[in-house]
């Protein structure tokens, strides 16, 4: 999927506040909901397979399935919502249009979205005090390690906020 990410940086670098990444975001949100959708297939042949044929081959699709949709259902209950969401969207969008107009940071904003914020590359000033989730972007750390973190993460940024900020 070489053309999904070449207009963004590797990953830690930051990363440009454009229509590109406004876009990426509504494609992750999407890929997160047809994820949902597409777990209950591997559910319901392993229950399949676990009536009818090969048991540990049944239990690992059922396990494996039922452990995506356990975690990504009970997160809302902790009060988590996936890490890509249309109002995260639409406050970029604010940040892009705020970069536009007369009320922008510096004389040229080039607001980039950090790991932990989205900042004004030229000056410095934070625009929007949110941590940026994964993007699905190429990994420096390597394949294993990246796909390793993003089991563990979900998504999710792996740096939390400060309150006293």
């Amino acid at each position: 999927m070489k053309s999904w990410n070449e207009q963004f940086t590797s990953h830690p670098e930051p990363v440009n506040v454009d229509g590109e990444l406004l876009l990426r975001v509504l494609h992750m949100r999407n890929f997160y909901y047809l994820g949902l959708f597409f777990t209950f297939i591997p559910l319901i042949f392993g229950w399949l397979t676990i009536q009818y044929g090969n048991a540990p081959l049944g239990f690992g699709l059922w396990l494996s399935s039922g452990w995506l949709l356990i975690s990504n259902i009970s997160s809302p209950l902790a009060g988590e919502g996936p890490p890509w969401t249309k109002t995260l969207a639409m406050k970029l969008q604010l940040v892009r249009n705020e970069a536009e107009s007369d009320k922008s940071c510096c004389q040229f904003p080039a607001p980039v979205w950090e790991v932990t914020a989205v900042r004004c590359a030229i000056c410095r000033k934070i625009l929007l005090n949110e941590p940026r989730p994964d993007l699905g972007r190429p990994r420096s750390d390597g394949k294993i390690k990246g796909l390793f973190l993003l089991i563990l993460s979900g998504g999710r940024p792996l740096v939390s906020l400060n309150e006293e900020e």
